[in-house]
């Protein structure tokens, strides 16, 4: 099937919704993991204002050797996916139905007080869970192409989807709005980068195995939709768009 076959028999039309998956529940729209966690630093609210955030961000493919602070990755995923809302749990971006299909894990290349590894991020407790200590900079920067600039990012954010959370109320539709819902987020976390002084790149081209195997997860339920990497841009030079 051709993306424009998906997007016809995706499409909507008066007399023919699209089918919903059945479920017996619906899906819980947080994560958890059974292992060490790292808490994070609350946000407060400086930085920008948000029409200047936006006239100065740019794709940065460039960054120093500088780490990130463990307060500024918490700002990052705060402004990500947090919870800025505790009825019925809103988010910081916006999401088809308010049913978050996306997580958000972290590679952490240079953050202080952080061992290099990955992580998951836990909205509901503003905290890390840890899945593997390790450096894992030649593997994500394979993962996504051979793109070195990914190495040398302080931090490459990786989305991904559990789509059910979406399609069993949307059906076939529902896919198109899980990649809705990875944009907005994104933007979020460029702005909050631009805001935070930092650079940042997304990144959609990557080898989707490679990516999911690092990441651990289970295909059947969840999959990389895209990769956003940060860090502290050069005060010069370097490629950005």
């Amino acid at each position: 099937m051709s993306y424009l076959d998906f997007h016809r028999e995706s499409a909507l039309a008066r007399g023919r919704p699209s089918a919903a998956a059945k479920v017996t529940s619906t899906p819980r729209p947080f994560k958890e993991y059974a292992t060490e966690v790292i808490k994070l630093p609350l946000p407060e609210p400086e930085g920008l204002p948000l029409e200047e955030a936006i006239r100065r961000r740019r794709s940065v493919r460039d960054y120093t050797a500088e780490p990130l602070t463990l307060e500024q990755l918490g700002r990052l995923l705060y402004h990500a996916v947090g919870i800025t809302g505790k009825k019925e749990y809103k988010r910081s971006a916006p999401s088809a139905g308010g049913l978050t299909p996306i997580e958000v894990y972290v590679v952490a290349n240079r953050v202080a007080g952080l061992d290099s590894g990955l992580y998951h991020y836990d909205p509901l407790h503003h905290r890390l869970h840890v899945l593997k200590k390790a450096d894992l900079r030649a593997r994500i920067a394979a993962a996504c192409l051979d793109q070195d600039f990914l190495a040398q990012a302080g931090v490459v954010l990786v989305l991904t989807a559990v789509h059910i959370r979406t399609v069993w109320k949307y059906g076939e539709r529902g896919y198109r709005y899980v990649l809705l819902d990875a944009g907005h987020v994104a933007e979020n976390i460029q702005l909050e980068a631009t805001a935070l002084g930092l650079g940042a790149c997304a990144v959609g081209a990557f080898f989707d195995d490679e990516l999911n195997e690092l990441l651990g997860v289970n295909l059947e339920e969840e999959f990389a939709l895209l990769a956003v990497a940060v860090g502290h841009r050069l005060a010069s030079g370097g490629k950005i768009r």
